[in-house]
């Protein structure tokens, strides 16, 4: 009976961090970097759909970053792989990274 609840408990918990990673890989957003504005803090994404943002197709579109270091790490023409969030002064790059 032990074994059969340990077996229960090890594949709740396999399902539950699967899941978290399904999630996590549901907001990332895949694009190409078209222009960076460092002075103002902003960069220009082409991408695909942003679901968690409530974008559904692909679009170009300026982006805010709470990081400005993350501007001096990518350059035009970069496919890289962001996350981002609606604020009230617009939607804000809050993690990015080349993509692989």
């Amino acid at each position: 009976m032990n074994r059969i609840i340990r077996i229960a408990a090890a594949l709740a918990l396999t399902a539950g961090l699967a899941t978290g990673a399904l999630a996590a890989q549901g907001a990332a957003i895949s694009g190409e970097v078209k222009k960076i504005d460092e002075g103002a803090g902003k960069i220009t994404l082409k991408h695909g759909p942003a679901k968690n943002l409530g974008m559904d197709g692909p679009m170009t579109m300026v982006y805010r970053v709470k990081d400005p270091a993350v501007l001096r790490q990518v350059k035009v023409g970069d496919k890289v792989t962001f996350e981002a969030e609606e604020a009230a002064s617009g939607y804000t790059v809050t993690r990015m990274e080349k993509a692989k």
